[in-house]
């Protein structure tokens, strides 16, 4: 499964519900892991952002639905990346070539 990594950013609905935050994130595990997605982490986080999401899916439609439900709850923008771990950036640097 490929890694992804999001940033998080509250929206005007969900700072007025943040005590619901954690609820939510919980919520989105659930309903993630149905979809096929596992979330290795959620950090809140102070600075730029105001959390960063760690997951995992099958594939980029996947990683994509995902974002897209979560982000039609209306509490979160998102920003999503792919990430590479040492090995997969060993086979990207080998497909180069010389």
């Amino acid at each position: 499964m490929a890694t992804y990594i999001s940033t998080l950013r509250f929206t005007e609905q969900g700072v007025r519900s943040i005590g619901e935050t954690t609820r939510r994130a919980s919520a989105f595990k659930s309903a993630a892991k149905k979809m096929g997605v596992k979330v290795v982490n959620i950090y809140w986080t102070l600075g730029a952002h105001d959390g960063v999401l760690i997951f995992e899916a099958p594939d980029e439609q996947t990683a994509t639905a995902a974002m897209l439900q979560l982000g039609a709850l209306g509490n979160v923008q998102t920003s999503t990346s792919q990430a590479f771990n040492s090995s997969e950036m060993d086979a990207i640097l080998a497909k180069m070539g010389g």
